[in-house]
């Protein structure tokens, strides 16, 4: 199962991140720990505040450990990594691939998975490759899926001095007009291989508290899709807060002193901020009760009003 499509999100943009850089982000602290964000954030090629939430996500499963001289890998995050490893190496192949450049992994003991390679070359296509091979290594050949022609001898070659193979295994060699999308590509038709990432918690049936950062991430991507893109900021009692803008997560460390005083008083609050980086705008802030205890607060930031739009969002008549 993919770990974007097993998040729970009820409405809002699709998140700025897939699986393949959930991946990378366990490849890279396996290869190299503790890493710091911003360097994390660099090797992925991505936004910190998407760095972030994957990291929020890993740090919630018990899959790292963040401290102040950075992130690295638990145990269970070792564990985690061990059932879907993949090895990955740039790779210069003449006549194989269609793309400028191509990227070839070794997904471990996955030959038997694979009919024909379409599944692979789509699953890349899909994920912004031009396209993939699929190679399998049965007998100490290595040849194409659904006949017994061994590859080409230069090719070969190629694959042999770039990986360590064993029975069983196979080779997706992403290919596209840029490393970075052959690289997901190739990542992602094997990480179907190998069944998704599997690191979510089961829910837990009637809570009392919300205490996964995907459920309060869902519910604000939500509220967020439903004001118009406004920005939206939420906090549950037991975890960090949240602040959405132009649909992604800006900062997931994020509190403020309105949405305190609802999560203690358990009243909505309408009024201009006097601090944070709304201050000066006007907010509606309002709790989320289950089993009648104030379990989160959230919150939407009317920058409408300073265009002059008279009361804007209103979910009942404001008091004097």
């Amino acid at each position: 199962m993919s770990i974007t499509e097993g998040r729970p999100r009820m409405g809002g943009p699709i998140p700025k991140f897939k699986d393949y850089h959930i991946w990378k982000t366990l490849f890279c602290l396996n290869k190299e720990s503790p890493i710091g964000r911003k360097k994390l954030s660099s090797l992925l090629n991505i936004g910190e505040g998407s760095t972030r939430t994957i990291l929020s996500i890993l740090q919630e499963s018990g899959t790292i450990l963040i401290k102040k001289n950075g992130v690295s890998l638990t145990p269970e995050g070792k564990k985690t990594w061990n059932e879907i490893a993949m090895d990955i190496a740039p790779i210069a192949l003449d006549n194989l691939t269609i793309g400028k450049i191509n990227c070839a992994v070794r997904v471990p003991k996955a030959a038997p998975k694979i009919k024909y390679g379409c599944e692979e070359r789509d699953n890349a296509i899909r994920s912004g490759a031009v396209g993939a091979t699929t190679l399998v290594y049965l007998n100490n050949i290595l040849m194409f899926p659904g006949n017994d022609y061994p590859l080409n001898s230069k090719s070969d070659r190629a694959i042999r001095n770039s990986f360590s193979l064993a029975n069983g295994d196979a080779i997706i060699i992403g290919t596209a007009d840029t490393y970075d999308l052959a690289e997901e590509g190739a990542v992602t038709a094997g990480l179907e291989l190998l069944g998704g990432i599997n690191i979510l918690h089961e829910p837990v049936e009637t809570p009392s508290t919300m205490g996964s950062i995907n459920e309060l991430i869902a519910l604000s991507f939500m509220v967020h899709d439903l004001v118009g893109g406004l920005p939206v900021c939420a906090k549950s009692k037991d975890n960090l807060g949240i602040r959405i803008e132009d649909g992604k997560v800006v900062d997931n460390a994020y509190t403020g002193a309105v949405l305190e005083e609802v999560l203690k008083i358990g009243t909505t609050i309408r009024r201009i901020a006097t601090s944070g980086p709304y201050k000066g705008i006007r907010v509606i802030v309002t709790p989320l009760e289950m089993n009648n205890n104030v379990i989160a607060a959230i919150g939407v930031v009317d920058l409408r009003t300073m265009a002059g739009i008279n009361n804007p969002i209103r979910l009942y008549e404001d008091e004097d």
